[in-house]
Parts: structure tokens; C-alpha cells; sequence
């Protein structure tokens, strides 16, 4: 039987669990699997001889797949997660590490740092709220290295790492193809795509590669007419009531009429499109024997319309109500360069970037009526003495403009991989800058003129006096800054020949400036006297009534300010270890054990200082955090890897354990509405899990392969203030099911002549998952039921008899329980049959065979669930073509 070379690249490539790509070493031998080469350690080496777990997944196994982007590769790694709202806003978590979602219409303004570290090529691209989304086209492999990585990766590699590493150019001569695709989605619209690649040897010493792509995916969800009583949005003046301040309470909410707004000129099916557009340039200079230099840009577009989540409430599954077009456009430019050469026995390696990404976004914002203190007043009546009844159209919106540069440098060097010892050290520089103006319509400034001059608390607003001249209302306007330098390095020792220990360690100063304002808050100011700590810092002007108060609770260690100096800068530094110990019990199995520790920086709270408005309860003498400080997680972890029976047979698998010290979340509270969105130390946690993975090279004919993932979460302790709000200890973090999983098989066949039938098949399960940190769910989904006349219909796992978060009482005047909204288990099912030969490939697929609607996750940002789900069964077909 003969087999072509395109034919073992496509089919004997594993799906996405494997780590490995198989492929015929010789045409009359049996297939065997060969390991591939991963630079998870800074040094190229072999995965199976990598003492720390890592998974790759090749270019092949992309291309086999379909994959293009984040959600849909992450599908089939079972100890990563994918939680957010749609293309480009979206935040990864490995091995059950994971506290709530920021809210994507702050997310640049909180700036919570990512817990997984995301790289392209050798540069850190990761953004708080907002990890970049880039386009899977012509890569080499994706590697995902679980648990902290922060030794060589720095910060944010506290949960792990994930590195896309594209292909380069080639000097062997010219190559090109390109690969084009189209689909239709049950119930939506076509898509289409077209990648195409050049790469050409201009001389004996340079080469260029050029990629270019565009990517457009149809829609599914409809933007349906808002129809009051039939699920579609009624408001309640019941829930605006009861989370409005005591002097803006409507005098007869039970009676009071709402407007419902009205979406009748923006109904459209299939809304939700994106559109990924941009390329890639490679130019490498061999400049002699020894040194080598490698300049790269990828440009990119991705503009979204629509939103990519339904309405549990309306029926089915693919429909929703929005009164405000909603559109996100992300674009970034990336220019990384290399230089790598030796200097005696030292490999060396300089590698820098300069990244520049631009987003505009508008949100509708209707549901803030739901929540935030002054509620009545954004649509109501403002004064209990107004002798008015009625609440206005309370349609909202927010855009958002975020300007963000990323500079990084990096200067490393690596000892002979063939001594007895090798070392790896360098040191890293890192400046980001984040600019972001957000502005908000939340006020009815039809009903009442003065209102948003009463909301933003100044006359500096507009010179006039009068109203806002435009219908924004409240506006974030913030640069923050992050300057890190680092030095690490790591020893490699042979103790025997079978027996190596290595340790590694970084030490990191990292300088966070946060400066910009509120419409109602000066946050600059406020930072810097914070900093100072002198009486004369804290005038009215800034703080009000509250100086006093404030600087005793400074005094008094009720508010940490000593990380800040007095130009509102906070200054961290530490070491972090990492050690490692393995045995190769042979040339088929070797056993490992590691220790490594992992940060996330600290975060500036643009409210700091601020006491709650709701003083009850909980909130009794609480203020917001000037910082969070780091949080930091401590990983033991033991495995092995083998590859047995005459390399037919990979088996790998690894046991960790995680301590995570001063959980860092995102904190919201609806009734305090001066608390904003902040950040917190909220207490500690643990996690405990196995995960694996394996490929059998069944026949000549057949691959089969899959991985899975347990995992065990608990909090082990919680701020007492956070006494049933959070969940208690020994309760599960969010987003992260015990159990995970996926299988795929392959099989190929002759056609005839030099032409290779294949048949792909996949299978993916993720058991349940809570929703957020705050055990809201009974509340929310009472509000839900007022507001839309019926339920979610959600699943909500009860935790908690009373929920402390609130003073709010039900329809029968009883306390709300606890709970939290519980993202039910699925399964996945994808397929394809195509026939190659060493030139073409053509290809039918069906993604979604069972056309199953999943919960991937549960949006609450605006105080009713929405559901963002995958896309319903997709059949297309793909056609692919390489010169070379």
C-alpha cells in the first residue's frame, strides 16, 4: 500500500489533545509516532523529554481540524478553559485557576491582569478583559504549557502559558498554497474563508514568507422585536425601586408604568457576523554561519456586529432583544524581531516587540436599569417629592475607545544542550500603556435636564450649567501604565545519566501607574495622596466629608496604602522559584516531579478609599481597596511520559496540586453603586487535579487519540466580609467542570493512484460549570421574572439560605437564597471525509453533528442572564492546494 507524504502529514496528525504528529518513517515500515520539538523550556527540545507538561498541537492538527481561532481550539484541551462574550473578549484559564469575569465594559479601566500568559512567537501579547484574538493561519504549533510558568514566562504565567508559534521563512526555495472554505449554519447565515501563503528564497541568505487571510463567519442569533409579556423586555419598577437610594424611591413602584424600549428598526436575523482580515510579513537574514536575524509584522482587523448570546428567556435558543447596533472593532499591528547567533559556547538570543492595538466598541447598556444605586433617577422620577409616576424609555449605551501599546525586549543566553549542566538565563524588559475613554448613557436626561449634572456631583461638567450637550452621562477617562524588568535564569544538572534536577528562579520589579478620572472622581489626585499620606494630602476637594475617616482608617491598617509613593505610583518586586527532578527509566518512559510558583501583579482600584453606600449587613464600615496586592499560586506536580511499543503507543499524564494565596477577583455590587467595579483579595484556594492525554497507532490505517481532565477546586478560606456573598469555603471555583474529555479518530484508505481517502471523527465532553463568584443567582433570576415576565429557565445551584448581598426581599417578603447559576455539561461532535495527495486536499465537515446548543458561558453584567453559546451544526467544505 502506498502512502503519500501530504496523506500521513493530514491524517496521521493528531486532533487536538495529542502532543505528537505521526508520520510514515519509511513506506514498507509500520506507522509510528514521532515526537516533536517544543521550546517550552527557552531551548528547543523534544516534548517527551521536556520534564513539565505540555501540549502541543501541530499545524497539521490545526489544518485537520478547522481551527482558526481561540474557542475553537481550545475545545479540545480539557484543562483549558474559554470564558467571555464573543471574538476578542474573551479571558483563558488552565487547570481550574479561575475567579469571575471582569465585566467587558470596564475591563480596560479595572485592569485585572490574565491569569495564562499569551504568547505569540516569543512576544507576551495578553490584555486584561480583552486577550487578543488572533487568526490560526499558517502556524507552525500551538503549544500550552499548564500550571506557572512565571520563572521563564514572567507575569501572568501564574495558571500557565499558551504560545502560537508560527511558521517562518523558509531558504529552501519557493513554496505557496492557499486554502478556501465555505459553510452554512443551521439557522444562520454562509461563511467563507481564504488563507493563502508565499514564501520564496531571494538570495542564499534571505528569504520572505507573506501570509494573508480573511475570514468571514455568518451569523445565528436573531435580534428579535421586543414584544412586553411574551419574554421580550417589559422593566419593572420593582426591581428599580428596590436598588434605588432611600431619597429616590418611587412612591408607588407596584403601580408605577414603564415605556419599554423599543427595537423595532434594529431587528435582523442573523446579526452576530465577525470578520477577521490581516496578514503576516517574515523576512530572515542569515548573516553568516553563526548568527541569524528574523523580522516579522502581523497586521489584523476583527469586526464584530451584534452580540454573540441569547436570551434565555425568549424562546429557543438562538434569539435575543437589543435596542442599542452594537459593533466591536479590534485592530493591532505586531512588529517581533529576532536575533540569534553563538558566541563561543553561548547560544544567544535578542528578541523584541512592539505591539499597537486600537479598539472601538459600542455596548447596549439597557440593563444597567436593573442595577446601580440611582436606578429611579436614570429613568423615573429623582425625588420622592416629584409628583410624577412613570419611568421613561430606558434605552443605554457605552462606547468605548482603548489605545494600547506593548514594548518588550528580552536578552537570554543558553549554555551546550550537550553538557553535563546547562543554564538558561536572561533578563526582561516589559512597558505597557493603556489609554481608554468609556462613555456611558445611563441618565434620562429627556425627563430630567438637570440629571446628569446631579449624577456626575460638579459643575465643571458643562461651563453653562445646563444639561450635558450630548446624551453621554458619565464618562472613564484612563491611562494606565506598566513597566516590569526582570532577570531569571534556570540550572540544569545530570545527577546520572538517567537522573536530572534543575532550578530556576526570577526576580521582577514591576511599577503600575494609574492615572485619569471619572466624571465623578479624580482618580489621579486621590492615588497621589494616597501615596503621600500626609494630613495636608487629603483635602475636601478630594475626598469630602470622608478625609478624616479615611486617614484613620489608614492609620488604623483598614486600608493598605504603602506599595504607593507620592506620584501615585505601586512598586512590587519579588522572587519566584521553580525546581524540577526527573528519571529517564528508560528510552520509552521518564518520570518527573516540579515545584513552580506563578504571580498575578498587583491592580489599582480607581475608587479606592470609598466607603459603601449600603452600610448594613456586610458592608458595615467596609471601603474599597486602594490595590489589590499579588496574588500568587504554588504548583507540585508529578507525571510521566512514554512512548511504548515500538512508538505505536503515547501515554502521558500528570497529578498537580495548587495553593493559590490572595485570590484576586472582581468585585460589583448593584446596591453600592460607588462601588463601581474593583478589585480584591477576596481569600485562598485549592486545587487538585489529573490530567492526560494519549495516541494509539491502532493500524497503518487508523489513529485514535484523546485527553481528559479532573479537577477538584475549593476555597479554603474567605474574607469575613464576604460572608455569604461569596461562596463559602469548601465551594467550588467557577468556570471549571471535575471532569473533561475528547476523542478523535482517523482513518485512512487508497483511492487510486497516488490519491488518499481519510475519514476524521472527534467527540468532546465538559461537565458542568458554575457561573461567577458571587452567589447572586436567586436575585437575578427574580429580577429576571419582573423584568421579563418569565424566567431563565437556567439551572442555579443553591449554596447558601441567605444571601447577604442584599437586604432585598422577594415577591413574598422573604429573604433570597444564595446560588449560583450552573453552565450545564455538553457534548461535542465533529466530522470530516476528504481525499489528498502531495499537491491538494478537498474536504466535507459537519461541526456540531448533533447540533447540541452549549452553555459556554453565563453573562450577568447586566443583572439578567445571557447565554453565550456555540454555533448550531455546520456543514461545509474545504479545498486546499500547495506549489512547491
Amino acid at each position: 500500500m502506498k502512502f503519500t507524504k501530504l496523506h500521513c502529514a493530514v491524517l496521521t496528525a493528531l486532533a487536538a489533545s495529542g502532543s505528537l504528529y505521526a508520520e510514515e518513517v519509511n513506506k514498507q515500515e509500520k506507522t509510528k509516532i514521532e515526537i516533536i520539538e517544543v521550546t517550552a523550556t527557552k531551548r528547543a527540545e523534544s516534548i517527551q523529554e521536556v520534564p513539565v507538561t505540555v501540549t502541543a498541537l501541530t499545524g497539521d492538527s490545526l489544518e485537520k481540524l478547522g481551527v482558526s481561532n481561540f474557542d475553537q481550539y481550545v475545545e479540545f484541551l480539557p484543562n483549558v478553559v474559554f470564558q467571555g462574550t464573543g471574538p476578542g473578549q474573551n479571558e483563558i484559564y488552565i487547570r481550574g485557576a479561575a475567579t469571575t469575569q471582569t465585566n467587558i465594559s470596564v475591563s480596560s479601566v479595572q485592569a485585572l491582569q490574565p491569569s495564562v500568559a499569551f504568547y505569540l512567537d516569543e512576544q507576551p501579547v495578553s490584555m486584561q478583559g480583552r486577550n487578543l484574538d488572533i487568526y490560526a493561519t499558517d502556524v507552525e504549533r500551538i503549544e500550552v504549557l499548564p500550571g506557572p510558568q512565571g520563572t521563564l514566562f514572567g507575569a501572568s504565567s501564574q495558571s500557565g502559558t499558551v504560545r502560537l508559534i508560527t511558521n517562518k521563512p523558509s531558504h529552501d526555495g519557493f513554496a505557496a498554497g492557499f486554502d478556501t472554505s465555505t459553510s452554512s449554519t443551521k439557522g444562520g447565515d454562509l461563511s467563507n474563508s481564504v488563507e493563502a501563503y508565499f514564501n520564496m528564497s531571494l538570495t542564499d541568505s534571505l528569504a520572505v514568507r507573506v501570509v494573508a487571510y480573511n475570514d468571514h463567519q455568518g451569523g445565528w442569533i436573531d435580534n428579535i422585536l421586543n414584544v412586553p409579556g411574551e419574554g421580550g423586555y417589559i422593566g419593572s419598577a420593582v426591581v428599580i425601586d428596590r436598588i434605588s437610594a432611600g431619597w429616590g424611591k418611587l412612591a408607588d413602584p407596584e403601580n408605577t408604568p414603564i415605556t419599554s424600549p423599543q427595537n423595532d428598526a434594529l431587528v435582523e436575523d442573523n446579526f452576530n457576523t465577525a470578520n477577521y482580515a490581516g496578514a503576516r510579513f517574515g523576512l530572515s537574514y542569515i548573516i553568516n554561519d553563526e548568527w541569524n536575524l528574523l523580522v516579522q509584522h502581523t497586521q489584523q482587523s476583527l469586526d464584530t456586529e451584534g452580540v454573540f448570546s441569547y436570551d434565555p428567556n425568549l424562546d429557543g435558543e438562538t434569539s435575543t432583544n437589543r435596542f442599542v447596533p452594537e459593533n466591536n472593532n479590534d485592530d493591532f499591528g505586531l512588529t517581533t524581531w529576532t536575533l540569534a547567533g553563538r558566541l563561543e559556547h553561548l547560544d544567544i538570543v535578542y528578541t523584541g516587540g512592539y505591539l499597537d492595538r486600537d479598539i472601538n466598541s459600542t455596548i447596549d447598556y439597557t440593563g444597567y436599569t436593573n442595577g446601580g444605586l440611582f436606578s429611579s433617577y436614570y429613568v423615573c422620577n429623582y425625588s420622592a417629592a416629584a409628583d410624577i409616576q412613570e419611568c421613561l424609555d430606558p434605552t443605554k449605551f457605552y462606547k468605548e475607545a482603548t489605545d494600547t501599546s506593548r514594548t518588550t525586549h528580552e536578552l537570554r543566553m543558553n549554555t551546550s544542550a550537550e553538557n553535563s549542566w546547562r543554564v538558561t538565563a536572561g533578563v526582561f524588559y516589559d512597558s505597557q500603556e493603556l489609554s481608554t475613554v468609556g462613555q456611558f448613557k445611563i441618565a434620562n436626561t429627556e425627563l430630567f435636564p438637570d440629571l446628569a449634572a446631579i449624577l456626575a456631583g460638579s459643575e465643571g461638567i458643562n461651563s453653562d450649567g445646563g444639561p450635558f450637550p450630548s446624551e453621554v452621562s458619565f464618562v472613564n477617562d484612563v491611562t494606565h501604565t506598566i513597566d516590569q524588568i526582570a532577570v531569571f535564569g534556570q540550572l540544569e544538572f545530570n545527577i546520572t545519566d538517567t537522573v536530572t534536577a534543575s532550578i530556576g528562579a526570577r526576580w521582577y520589579q514591576i511599577e503600575d501607574t494609574y492615572k485619569g478620572a471619572t466624571t465623578t472622581v479624580d482618580v489621579s489626585s486621590r492615588l497621589r495622596a494616597f501615596g503621600d499620606g500626609s494630613p495636608e494630602a487629603f483635602t475636601e476637594e478630594l475626598f469630602e466629608d470622608d478625609a478624616q475617616a479615611i486617614q484613620d482608617a489608614i492609620t488604623n491598617g483598614d486600608l493598605e496604602t504603602s506599595l504607593l509613593d507620592n506620584n501615585g505610583t505601586l512598586t512590587v518586586d519579588d522572587t519566584i522559584i521553580k525546581a524540577s527532578l526527573d528519571w529517564k527509566v528508560s528510552d520509552e518512559v521518564m518520570l518527573f516531579a516540579s515545584y513552580s510558583e506563578g504571580f498575578r501583579p498587583p491592580v489599582t482600584n480607581r475608587v479606592g478609599g470609598k466607603k459603601a453606600t449600603n452600610q448594613e449587613g456586610a458592608f458595615e464600615d467596609f471601603r474599597i481597596p486602594v490595590y489589590s496586592t499579588t496574588d500568587s499560586l504554588d504548583n507540585f506536580e508529578v507525571g510521566f511520559k512514554s512512548t511504548l511499543f515500538d512508538q505505536t503507543l503515547r501515554f502521558n499524564a500528570t497529578a498537580y496540586y495548587s495553593k493559590i494565596s490572595d485570590l484576586q477577583t472582581s468585585r460589583y455590587d448593584p446596591t453600592n453603586i460607588s462601588f463601581l467595579v474593583f478589585t480584591d483579595n477576596v481569600g485562598e484556594a485549592e486545587i487538585k487535579g489529573i490530567d492526560g492525554d494519549f495516541t494509539w497507532v491502532a493500524t497503518d490505517n487508523l489513529i485514535i487519540s484523546g485527553a481528559f481532565s479532573f479537577i477538584d477546586t475549593e476555597l479554603t478560606s474567605i474574607n469575613d466580609q464576604l460572608d455569604g456573598i461569596a461562596p463559602a469555603v469548601g465551594s467550588r471555583l467557577p468556570y471549571s467542570a471535575e471532569f473533561s474529555g475528547n476523542l478523535q479518530a482517523q482513518y485512512f484508505f487508497p483511492v487510486a493512484k497516488d490519491m488518499t481517502g481519510y475519514i476524521n471523527g472527534s467527540v468532546s465532553y465538559t461537565g458542568e460549570r458554575l457561573a461567577g463568584m458571587s452567589m447572586d443567582a436567586y436575585i437575578t433570576e427574580d429580577a429576571t421574572k419582573l423584568i421579563y415576565g418569565t424566567g431563565s429557565g437556567l439551572s442555579i445551584q443553591k449554596e447558601a439560605d441567605v444571601y447577604a448581598g442584599t437586604n432585598f426581599k422577594d415577591s413574598n417578603g422573604e429573604t433570597f437564597a444564595g446560588g449560583r447559576y450552573v453552565q450545564d455539561s455538553y457534548v461535542l461532535a465533529n466530522l470530516s471525509f476528504g481525499v489528498t495527495n502531495d499537491e491538494w486536499k478537498a474536504e466535507l465537515f459537519i461541526d456540531n453533528v448533533t447540533d447540541e446548543s452549549a452553555i459556554l458561558y453565563i453573562d450577568t453584567q447586566q443583572y439578567t442572564p445571557k447565554v453565550v453559546s456555540n454555533r448550531p451544526r455546520t456543514v461545509g467544505f474545504r479545498f486546499s492546494y500547495d506549489f512547491y
